[in-house]
């Protein structure tokens, strides 16, 4: 019997926002190669899923400041990181977004 690959879906909980780095730079401005070793964690993300906002006190849920598609930044240590379907994501909070790229 033959495995078959399934697509895993995520759907972040609350006020949990499911972001994808963009690649990392492969090469300095001045023209020089960087080893996969020498590369700094991207601080630029895409927005992948949102979950339902965060509970406010009177019942209701916030509205996320972002939106699917958008490109963001974010902090160099923030989230924790997943491997789905052998891509790597990121699970952070709104709190861990610094900028909406426009």
């Amino acid at each position: 019997m033959a495995a078959t690959a399934t697509k895993v879906k995520v759907r972040p909980l609350g006020e949990k926002i499911l972001v994808q780095r963009l690649a990392a730079e492969s090469q300095t401005k001045s023209g020089i190669y960087l080893p996969e070793s020498a590369k700094e964690k991207p601080q630029e993300a895409k927005v992948i899923a949102l979950g339902d906002g965060k509970m406010l006190d009177s019942g209701e849920r916030a509205k996320f400041q972002v939106k699917k598609g958008d490109t963001i930044l974010l902090g160099k240590w923030g989230g924790t990181e997943i491997n789905i379907n052998d891509e790597e994501y990121l699970i952070i909070t709104e709190d861990d977004v610094l900028a909406v790229m426009d």
